[in-house]
């Protein structure tokens, strides 16, 4: 091995421990020919080289937005330039800063104020959590009538409705998690009975208007596409967000279709 080369690579043990990783991970990474290493030695050990290095960086942070190893994939093999791929996943991470300070500055706010016995300020209790980081998405799929309906609505609530309505989504989001966990169906009776809770949350802010199943499945489905929503879900555990599709999927076929 030469100089140049001892410089540009790194063994499969020096990987795994630089990245926070084990080398079973990075073996299965092989396997799935999501990570093939840069050469594999005579003695059989693998090496990474720079190139390796940035595609397991992608893949590290692709998998902290909730994807699954073959969704990574897909989007891995859809990227022409790393270059472009990781500019792109920067500018979403600082946004996810700014939004993470915000939320930590108003619990922070909030906490502060309780403990001192002081009233708490609608605007600063919710800072950070902001609904309209959603509006291009509802207006695309369900449009700005829609949007500006549930807007006026949630800007209709005092802070003890936006609590609320916070802590339903939470409770129906974590049984969500437990029925997946327990191997239900997502078509089943439990799977079902929580999905028309959810159908029941989602239509609070629709007024008169209900989803149609198009709308409602589409919403599920959303739920795996967007990595948003699916670390919001997958936080309960992996393969949470995959399940609260099926079973919205299987509630629209078998409720409002």
């Amino acid at each position: 091995m030469t100089v140049a080369r001892a410089k540009s690579e790194w063994s499969i043990h020096q990987i795994a421990k630089a990245a926070g990783t084990t080398s079973r991970a990075l073996r299965h990474y092989d396997e799935r020919e999501l990570l093939k290493p840069s050469r594999v030695g005579s003695n059989g050990y693998r090496y990474y080289d720079q190139e390796s290095l940035v595609r397991l960086q992608r893949i590290l942070l692709l998998r902290d937005l909730g994807l699954g190893l073959d969704a990574i994939a897909e989007v891995l093999d859809g990227e022409a330039d790393s270059r472009t791929a990781l500019r792109a996943h920067l500018d979403w991470l600082k946004a996810e800063q700014a939004r993470l300070a915000r939320q930590i500055a108003s619990v922070s706010r909030t906490l502060d104020a309780l403990e001192k016995g002081e009233p708490i300020m609608a605007n600063e209790a919710f800072d950070g959590f902001d609904h309209t980081q959603y509006k291009d998405e509802v207006i695309e799929r369900w449009g700005k009538e829609s949007y500006e309906r549930s807007d006026r609505w949630w800007r209709s609530l005092d802070d003890a409705g936006k609590r609320e309505f916070m802590r339903t989504q939470e409770s129906i989001a974590v049984d969500y998690a437990r029925a997946y966990q327990a191997g239900e169906d997502p078509a089943g009776e439990v799977a079902q009975a929580i999905t028309q809770r959810h159908y029941e949350w989602i239509t609070t802010a629709w007024g008169d208007k209900r989803p149609s199943a198009e709308q409602f499945a589409g919403l599920g489905q959303m739920y795996v596409d967007d990595p948003r929503f699916t670390q919001n879900y997958d936080k309960h555990g992996d393969g949470t967000a995959a399940f609260i599709r099926d079973a919205m999927k299987a509630y629209a076929e078998a409720n409002l279709a």
